[in-house]
């Protein structure tokens, strides 16, 4: 089974470059304070990495 990591938004995407903006709806998040709960894939952590500085990550 796939291990989970919890992704939630903490900063807003106003005023962010467009690449920052589409990774976050990648990952599903559209408003500050959203919660989603993904699988630890490659993919995830790239998306991730683009915008760590918008969220905060948990092991699930």
């Amino acid at each position: 089974m796939a291990k989970k990591i919890v992704i939630e938004q903490v900063r807003s995407k106003i005023g962010r470059p467009k690449p920052q903006r589409e990774a976050l709806l990648g990952l599903g998040l559209r408003r500050i304070g959203q919660r989603v709960e993904r699988d630890d894939s490659p993919r995830v952590r790239g998306q991730i990495d683009i915008v760590s500085h918008l969220v905060k990550v948990d092991e699930a």
